[in-house]
This record gives structure tokens, C-alpha cells and sequence, in this order.
């Protein structure tokens, strides 16, 4: 199982970290030794003081992929859910400033939440989601998946040409603005149309 992530799909988000809007979806993984397993809180790492928590529309893959083409994209998942991809932003700047990879801030253990997968036909549209992460009871970040630039189907036929798509795979689609850094005793939850989908404990 792989984690394939976009990153720069909200215009709002693009402007609050002042990067440049890219001209075809920025891609990026994680490893599965990133998810954080069932129960367990989310602990933040020792080389990192600022971990900002990004919720995201997660899908799961259900068949093998390869060169899809959008019309036929919608046949290649039938769950979808949220999850945060948590971020090291300290090391991220870094990182980016000497042109490096992101890995080490992105792709670290526990970086991959993965919420409780629904059926996808419970929805009359799957871009008109909305979508959100309180902070102890307080809105973090709440959007919707409309203002995405691109949208689910047209993530899976792009990501499809670089990378073969295997049943299990998990696609974060990105993240809109309101990130934000996480401290100890704060309680993540994720909703998607209501719906409560986790709930994690920050230590």
C-alpha cells in the first residue's frame, strides 16, 4: 500500500503559504510506515517544533491502474474519507529553501491520518463535499471540495501516469487553508458532510 498526496490543490491554501499556484498537480508520497495506527494519539516528533495539521479528502483505490483516463477514473474507487497530513513545517522551509526533498518533513511515522472509509455513493456529488477539522472543539479548517483545482477523477488519471495504481492505495487530494501547528492535549476530528470520520489525541 502506498500514500500518494497532493499538495497546492486550494487556491486560499497556495496564497497562506505565499507559493507559487502550480500549472499541474504537485505529487509527493508517503511511506505506510506513516499511517497512525487505530487508538493511538499523534505524537510530535523531537525535530520538529512547529507540526501544522492539513485535513484532506482521502480516497481509497479498489482495482490496478495504469494510464486511466478521467471518464473512466471514477471506476477505480467506490470509498472515500478525511485524514490530516501532518506536516513538519519548520524542517518543510527549510527543505525548500535549499531545494531538497520534502520527505523528512511529510513523510514521517505517524505523519498519515486515515479516517474511517464510507461508500462514496452516499453522496449526490463528490464535488460539492464539505469538509472539516475542529481543534478541541473549534473549527480549525473547513472548505469544500469545490474549490479544488483539481478534482478527484482528474488526480487519479495524473497520478495514474507516473505511478501504477494497486488496490489499497490511498490518494490525499490536498488541503485547503487554515493549517495551523498542533500542541499537546489538543483533540483532532475530522468530518466529512457531518460526519465524524476520527478523532485523535495530540501528545
Amino acid at each position: 500500500m502506498k500514500i500518494i498526496c497532493i499538495g497546492r490543490n486550494y487556491t486560499n491554501h497556495i496564497e497562506e503559504l505565499q507559493n507559487e499556484r502550480p500549472t499541474e498537480p504537485v505529487v509527493f508520497m508517503k511511506p505506510d510506515s506513516a499511517v497512525l495506527l487505530k487508538q493511538h494519539p499523534f505524537v510530535i516528533p523531537e525535530f520538529s517544533e512547529d507540526v501544522h495539521h492539513e485535513i484532506e479528502i482521502i480516497v481509497k483505490i479498489n482495482k490496478v491502474g495504469k494510464y486511466i483516463e478521467p471518464k473512466f477514473a471514477h471506476k477505480y474507487y467506490d470509498e472515500i474519507s478525511v485524514g490530516i497530513d501532518f506536516t513538519a513545517r519548520d524542517l518543510q522551509d527549510k527543505l525548500k529553501a535549499k531545494g531538497l526533498p520534502w520527505e523528512k518533513a511529510k513523510a514521517f511515522d505517524g505523519s498519515a491520518v486515515i479516517g474511517e472509509f464510507i461508500p462514496k455513493n452516499q453522496f449526490n456529488s463528490l464535488e460539492n463535499l464539505t469538509f472539516e477539522l475542529t481543534n478541541n472543539n473549534e473549527t480549525a479548517q473547513k472548505s469544500n471540495s469545490s474549490h479544488m483545482l483539481w478534482k478527484i477523477d482528474e488526480l487519479i488519471s495524473y497520478v495514474s501516469q507516473f505511478f501504477t495504481l494497486k488496490i489499497g492505495d490511498i490518494i490525499f487530494t490536498g488541503t485547503p487553508e487554515g493549517v495551523a501547528a498542533v500542541r499537546p492535549d489538543d483533540v483532532l476530528e475530522g468530518f466529512l458532510e457531518g460526519q465524524q470520520l476520527f478523532r485523535i489525541q495530540v501528545k
